[in-house]
């Protein structure tokens, strides 16, 4: 068991902490730390480079959910298995498909003859991580049971409410190169990913010394855990209080703005959106040392939250995710960043 950090050993006892706390520097130097460590943990076991294994920690670190879109055999059950067992967490993997129904996913009530009750069985969502594998080749249906759960972090079942676990991450992949018999994904249900990446390829010296590893070799045996969900309960309290400006506040929502009033987006970024925007640049700050975000953390931040968000017009032609990206970077250029903020 990993004992946790001093800063934070209170959490595993359940006790509540007054939030003056968690802006102490005491804190956030301690939640830099677990947030290093983490991306060193990964970056050990993934052949991706650092930048994206930093973005699927700071999502996590949020409280945020992850959209990745990459072919197969990347390594993103890797990175979802990684992710839980760096901080001790629980995962659950399910693989989406066409005929998969809502009960797969949130849990089944039985009745039993014997009590003359009924007996809720719970479903894999109730888990820390949930690698939802191929999600867009789940019916409509299926998808929409995750929506409660991502935005609420809890399902109802016959009229009954369950809490999830927390921290609750979803980990959904899909391959944006298959199409046939896929369901795309609403503009609902992508709002409530914080973040859309891809892993990519390895480079060719990871990919080669991923070839000399005897067969059957598990990456992640020698795996350590470097904190407990205890410990990253708090650092997503942490990043929350990080400080934010009236000023950034405003350049955050004159990005928003622009997407919503630029002529080739049919629908713009929403208020959700805004608040994802926020809660990845906190974090962002957070582990650059910042007591407040800035609004480089804001454009830093803004491709990974919003691209994925926004419906663009594509009546001249289907748009690449470079396409895209790079709207949304002559959007974001457009807003002048407030002066001394």
């Amino acid at each position: 068991m990993v004992t946790p950090s001093p800063a934070v050993a209170h959490l595993s006892k359940g006790d509540s902490m007054p939030d003056s706390r968690y802006t102490s520097e005491r804190y956030r130097a301690t939640a830099r730390r677990i947030l290093t460590a983490l991306v060193t943990n990964l970056s050990g076991v993934l052949a991706c480079d650092s930048p994206t294994i930093e973005l699927a920690v700071m999502t996590v670190a949020a409280g945020g959910h992850l959209l990745l879109e990459d072919v197969p055999g990347i390594g993103k059950t890797t990175l979802a298995r990684a992710l839980a067992a760096s901080v001790q967490g629980t995962v659950n993997r399910v693989q989406f498909t066409s005929d998969m129904l809502p009960s797969d996913l949130t849990g089944v009530t039985v009745f039993d003859q014997n009590t003359r009750d009924f007996t809720f069985f719970r479903g894999p969502v109730f888990t820390q991580i949930l690698l939802a594998d191929e999600i867009n080749r789940a019916n409509p249906k299926a998808q929409a049971a995750l929506l409660e759960a991502m935005e609420e972090r809890r399902v109802t079942v016959d009229g009954t409410s369950y809490d999830l676990p927390r921290p609750f991450t979803v980990i959904a992949t899909q391959n944006p190169v298959e199409m046939e018999g896929t369901y795309p994904l609403p503009e609902a249900q992508l709002d409530r990913f914080m973040t859309r990446m891809s892993l990519g390829y390895p480079s060719a010296e990871a990919e080669a010394r991923m070839l000399v590893v005897p067969s059957g070799h598990d990456p992640l045996a020698g795996l350590q855990p470097v904190c407990t969900t205890s410990d990253l309960l708090a650092v997503i309290q942490t990043a929350a209080h990080i400080h934010v400006s009236d000023a950034v506040a405003r350049y955050a929502v004159a990005i928003l703005t622009a997407t919503r009033t630029n002529p080739r987006v049919r629908l713009g970024a929403s208020p959700r959106a805004g608040l994802a925007l926020l809660a990845l640049s906190r974090v962002r700050a957070l582990m650059r040392g910042h007591e407040a975000v800035f609004p480089a953390d804001v454009r830093a931040a803004a491709a990974p939250v919003l691209t994925h968000r926004l419906l663009f017009d594509e009546s001249t032609g289907v748009l690449s995710t470079q396409d895209r990206a790079e709207l949304l970077d002559a959007m974001v250029k457009t807003v002048p960043a407030p002066r001394g903020a």
